[in-house]
């Protein structure tokens, strides 16, 4: 059969070149004849689409088909003609059923969507398929923080030690403040748990937004176009960024990323012909300014201080000053530090491990614990004999002021 691009060619080489139809069949490996069709026509070819099966034996099964189609409409070809007993031509078969199909789907369109500058930033969570080292002879796979803006697709991303709402509203300012230096009018997520779920946001978030003047939107389950934009970010990472990359810790990955990230913003953009960098600032116009002063993010609470003077943030135990044991502390974690402070004083300062299940200390803390275990040590039992430890009732009259059997005040 010929196709369209020898048609073209056969006509290019008769006219602009001027070749015979002998020549044209030699150097083409075509028949004469059909490169006197090709030259005669001056249409291209067209191709013909099968006739559906009208034969008694698809006839035959037709209504068991449409059945199955009724009940199950996205049942695949091959598991009805199983069904209905089809030993004919799977072919023919599958372009029956895909005939028949539209019938019976749900139609489901997807509408195009349009995102003024600085009306919106999509956010989510995208999981490599890559295992850090975190230290402590462990490696995780773990949450990197995706960010578009809508508008200018500008693209901003950072590996987060868990998926807590913490550390999501500590990731959220982050990429806000330092990358887009501007507060979109909507942050659009999905259902995250570390958001919110059931209509109802995660503790901490409300507040987050109030202090950034913006608005938080979650997407409808099953309606996933609603965040396009920052999924096709996802896939564009997972294929540009990562492959042929090695990390050595969390802070690497990050590096990495952020030395790569402007290169990727520098591209352009297909749907919107031009770059996201060169779009950004009508996005940064149209945004809300940062706050005066910082939201509260990261995780805070108060817990007393046990006797073996270590506080757990996530599944890690922290060393504090064994000098405040018995007494209420407060906890601050952050992305990078975690610190305990007694009555306004810092008791403890770590670095947060992204190891699950290790222990931190701080060698003078255990320092200070021998001390003082060394003094409660030394410190004898009470001396005395026991009369020593009976006292005389008139005491606790007179303490009292209780009138004695004589009518005078003991």
């Amino acid at each position: 059969m010929m196709t369209v691009e020898d048609w073209a060619r056969i006509r290019h080489l008769h006219q602009a070149e001027g070749l015979s139809q002998r020549r044209i069949a030699e150097e083409l490996g075509l028949a004469r004849e059909t490169v006197a069709r090709a030259i005669r026509s001056e249409c291209p070819p067209r191709y013909k689409p099968r006739p559906p099966v009208t034969g008694s034996a698809w006839l035959a099964v037709e209504p068991a088909v449409l059945v199955l189609l009724a009940r199950h409409p996205r049942m695949p070809a091959t598991v009805i003609a199983e069904r209905v007993g089809w030993s004919g031509s799977v072919t023919w078969f599958r372009e029956n059923v895909a005939r028949l199909r539209p019938r019976y789907l749900p139609v489901d369109p997807a509408d195009r969507l349009a995102h003024a500058p600085g009306e919106q930033v999509q956010c989510d969570l995208w999981f490599p398929p890559v295992s850090v080292p975190v230290g402590a002879g462990q490696e995780a796979s773990l949450p990197v923080l995706v960010m578009a803006a809508s508008n200018s697709r500008f693209l901003a991303a950072m590996m987060l030690p868990s998926r807590t709402t913490g550390d999501l509203l500590a990731g959220m300012w982050h990429l806000l403040s330092s990358h887009l230096g501007a507060v979109p009018r909507t942050l659009l997520w999905d259902n995250e748990a570390g958001i919110g779920r059931g209509g109802h946001l995660a503790q901490g978030v409300a507040n987050f937004c109030g202090t950034l003047a913006t608005r938080l939107v979650q997407a409808r389950p099953y309606d996933p176009e609603t965040k396009g934009i920052v999924e096709r970010a996802n896939q564009y990472l997972e294929t540009s960024f990562l492959p042929g990359r090695d990390f050595t810790s969390p802070a690497d990955f990050n590096a990495q990323l952020g030395a790569w990230l402007p290169r990727a913003n520098a591209r352009t953009v297909r749907a919107l012909a031009a770059r996201p960098v060169d779009l950004v600032a009508a996005d940064r116009a149209a945004m809300l300014p940062l706050p005066p002063l910082a939201p509260q993010v990261g995780a805070q609470w108060v817990s007393r201080l046990g006797r073996d003077y270590y506080v757990r943030a996530g599944t890690n135990d922290y060393s504090v000053d064994p000098a405040v044991i018995g007494r209420l502390v407060e906890v601050t974690l952050d992305l990078e530090r975690i610190v305990v402070t007694c009555e306004g004083q810092v008791v403890a300062d770590h670095i947060r491990s992204w190891a699950r299940a290790v222990t931190i200390t701080d060698p003078a803390h255990v320092a200070t614990a021998r001390i003082l275990r060394q003094r409660f040590q030394a410190t004898g039992p009470l001396t005395g004999t026991e009369d020593d430890l009976v006292r005389d009732l008139s005491d606790y009259d007179t303490a009292f002021g209780v009138t004695g059997l004589d009518g005078q005040v003991a």
